[in-house]
């Protein structure tokens, strides 16, 4: 018996056409297809609605099945229903980035496994490679489904979670000195885990096998094939009622529907083409650079097209497959472009257009490092998506309710490992730290940012309860709470962010391991818009020696670090570390950017925040020029603060004077955000104080701006001191002006050599 060797080659994803992909599937492999059928309304509805209502029926059957941290307490799983051919059809609420590539895990399967195993009625596929979808990176295993009406490939439905550990070197399966995909935990192709209705034991055990909590992985594995299995009956009960072409034609009308939908609202919107660029920190252990993810986003009628050629190459373990970065555009345009479509992925999919370079940190090449690619790359490039949309949202007023600015940045990565020794036990556990869940959601232009509100991609996201993770883990919770001047500052305030500080149970004896990860600490991933501030920079540290931990014999809770004494070890961007009996870990995730300047914010709205503790006084008289005295707004005082800040910029931007906030507002074409406008001559003007700037043509006016780079910590309270701790390159707060009356209207934590941000307003008539 002879069969081709496989290379790497084969084992990537793009894209593909209906018709090529139809050409490549084996011909002994029987499809259901319908033309064009005419479905009441009625009907069109009850199934949409029904289709929809079998996802989130997925996510209860995972929930309940499963006995993992990830997914019964942090929802950190996703669910999807497909057409024969692997469109997504609905797609659940919960981790939107565990299914922005699973049409292309189907794909893949459709080509390569149709004639050898093949597909039947009855089977499942098992598949981890981020190389070919599904997820995002190795933890991420997806099991794929087929569904057979009449002895023809119907559809598909998938189920996919996070594993909390698959293998590799390192507890977690996240290595940050790996140097290259051989030492990560092992990724899979596409495997028949379920043949004929009957789970393959020899499959089942060699995947199990690899984890250091085999018991829980396989319990996961179980919990998706039966939340696939449970999906399939329903759907096949619908045919039965409804008529299998009934059913179809509903499924691509929904995708139809959503495409048009989308469209439509992509007619209404500016062309033009905007850009971002963002950074990724330490590329591994040891490294001291910083790694630039570039995206330019053109606008043209309906269609979008993100082009991220420019951005740095491979590296280290900061690398994600073409897969994970489709994935992050996806995350995050279906809340912030599709919020009122429904979620027929594969419709909103045909909108937009990627193009990249082979061998970059968001298009790695096999045998990259890839462990990171959710909460590196792939995240970040979503958030610089999130950025070029907010941007030209806003220059459309009636899309200006939809602008937000960046939230939350990334996750903070923090895998806990080690030997439970409660009550003279031994098990071994492997836990990531998910309360960091809790994180800041942007601010809005004519709203503040969500405090902890969560994650914009898991719209169904959850931090857990502290108690069931004291239950499962040797831990004990010191605080988990919000922090004061986390959020960016803004015209709108940027939503908090938390913080929480663990020590070891008094019942447990040795050092537990530490596996640390978060881009954000020096070049904050959550940016504000308009001239609103960054949120804060993430932050983990370790406290070597506490002096009062909150344990059973403490009678109160430590306000803050330095109530706890001992020696501070700051975590790096990417490592490891431990925790010891007399140890604390303490991490500070990221908070929710600003919208507009902070010295427009309106001075109650200000007090209103001291009062809540979510503004600190300090910061209400130096990022905000508001002035408090005896918790009432000060209005004089406050108003010489604010010129005497305004001319603080004057001069380290080298103007000798201020043009006064006073002027009406002018006359305009059009209105590109909260600060500029562009003037019936092609002007760009402020809409303070009536200063004109310069030429909107390629984005000419920017130049033209007042520019003040500073010290990082100019930005606020919120910004950590000394990004030579992680980097060497010099990083500075960057601000761009109006140079007239020195409004903000640009504001980055950025490297000195950052580029001046260029964007593209076409087919304004003057």
């Amino acid at each position: 018996m002879t069969s081709r060797i496989p290379g790497a080659d084969e084992f990537t994803s793009r894209p593909m056409p209906r018709e090529e992909l139809l050409r490549r599937i084996s011909p002994d492999l029987p499809l259901h297809q319908v033309g064009d059928l005419d479905v009441d309304a009625l009907t069109y509805e009850v199934v949409r609605h029904r289709l929809w209502a079998i996802t989130q029926e997925m996510g209860e059957t995972l929930r309940r099945m499963s006995g993992s941290h990830v997914v019964t307490e942090s929802n950190d799983f996703n669910f999807s229903i497909c057409d024969e051919l692997g469109e997504q059809v609905q797609v659940g609420t919960y981790n939107i980035g565990l299914i922005g590539s699973m049409d292309l895990a189907i794909t893949w399967t459709l080509r390569n496994r149709g004639d050898n195993p093949g597909i039947a009625e009855g089977d499942m596929f098992l598949c981890n490679d981020p190389w070919i979808g599904g997820g995002l990176h190795q933890n991420d295993a997806a099991v794929l489904a087929p569904i057979f009406h009449d002895g023809k490939l119907f559809g598909w439905t998938t189920a996919i979670a996070h594993q909390v550990d698959l293998g590799g070197p390192r507890p977690g399966s996240f290595s940050p000195s790996a140097q290259d995909v051989f030492g990560e935990a092992v990724p899979t192709p596409p495997m028949k885990v379920v043949r004929g209705g009957v789970l393959q034991r020899d499959v089942a055990d060699a995947w199990v096998r690899r984890s250091r909590l085999p018991h829980l992985v396989g319990l996961d594995l179980r919990a998706k094939i039966a939340a696939n299995k449970n999906a399939a009956e329903q759907i096949l009960r619908l045919i039965t009622k409804y008529g299998a072409d009934t059913v179809k034609s509903v499924m691509r009308r929904m995708m139809d529907d959503a495409e048009r939908r989308l469209r439509a609202k992509l007619e209404t919107l500016p062309d033009g083409t905007w850009s971002a660029v963002g950074y990724q920190e330490q590329s591994q252990t040891g490294d001291r650079g910083l790694h630039a993810i570039k995206v330019a986003m053109t606008k043209e009628a309906d269609k979008l097209v993100f082009d991220f050629r420019g951005t740095a190459g491979q590296t280290g373990i900061i690398n994600c497959p073409y897969p994970g970065l489709r994935a992050g555009i996806v995350f995050t345009m279906l809340p912030l472009l599709a919020g009122d479509i429904p979620w027929a992925a594969g419709g909103l999919m045909r909108c937009f257009e990627i193009i990249t370079d082979e061998d970059t940190i968001t298009n790695a090449s096999f045998p990259a490092a890839v462990g990171k690619g959710p909460f590196g790359p792939a995240w970040g490039s979503g958030n610089l998506v999130a950025e070029v949309l907010a941007k030209m949202l806003d220059a459309e007023p009636d899309h200006r309710t939809d602008v937000q600015s960046i939230c939350n940045g990334t996750t903070d990565l923090c895998v806990v490992s080690g030997v439970d020794t409660r009550g003279g036990g031994s098990k071994g556990f492997v836990s990531p730290i998910f309360d960091v869940m809790a994180g800041g959601y942007g601010a809005q232009v004519y709203h503040d940012g969500v405090d902890t509100g969560g994650r914009l991609i898991i719209p169904s996201a959850r931090a857990p309860d502290v108690e069931m993770t004291e239950y499962l883990y040797p831990l004990v919770a010191l605080w988990r709470r919000e922090q004061t001047d986390s959020g960016g500052p803004g015209r709108q305030r940027g939503g908090m962010s938390g913080s929480v500080c663990y020590v070891q149970h008094p019942d447990q004896t040795g050092t537990l391991s530490l596996v640390v990860s978060g881009t954000g600490k020096v070049a904050n991933q959550n940016v504000g818009l308009a001239g609103g501030y960054p949120g804060n920079s993430q932050l983990d540290l370790v406290v070597r020696g506490v002096h009062r931990p909150q344990l059973a014999q403490a009678d109160a809770i430590p306000a803050h670090l330095g109530e706890l004494g001992g020696e501070i070890e700051v975590l790096p961007c990417e490592g490891e570390s431990d925790l010891g009996p007399g140890d604390a870990l303490y991490l500070h995730w990221q908070a929710g950017g600003g919208y507009g300047d902070p010295l427009l914010r309106a001075p109650e709205s200000v007090r209103e925040d001291v009062q809540q503790v979510r503004v600190s006084a300090d910061a209400a008289r130096d990022v905000y020029g508001v002035v408090l005295r005896s918790g009432e707004v000060d209005a004089t005082a406050t108003g010489e603060l604010r010129e005497k800040l305004r001319r603080r910029r004057a001069s380290g931007a080298g103007l000798a004077d201020l043009t006064p906030l006073t002027t009406p507002e002018p006359g305009y074409a059009r209105r590109l955000d909260d600060n500029l406008v562009v003037l019936d001559s092609g002007v760009v003007a402020c809409v303070h104080c009536g200063t004109e700037i310069g030429p909107l043509e390629r984005g000419a006016f920017v130049g033209s701006l007042a520019r003040r780079d500073a010290a990082p910590t100019e930005a606020g309270p919120h910004i950590w001191h000394d990004p030579l701790e992680y980097v060497d390159a010099e990083v500075v707060f960057r601000q761009l002006f109006c140079p007239g009356c020195l409004t903000a209207v640009h504001s980055r934590v950025v490297p000195v050599d950052h580029p001046l941000p260029v964007d593209e307003y076409r087919h304004w008539a003057p």
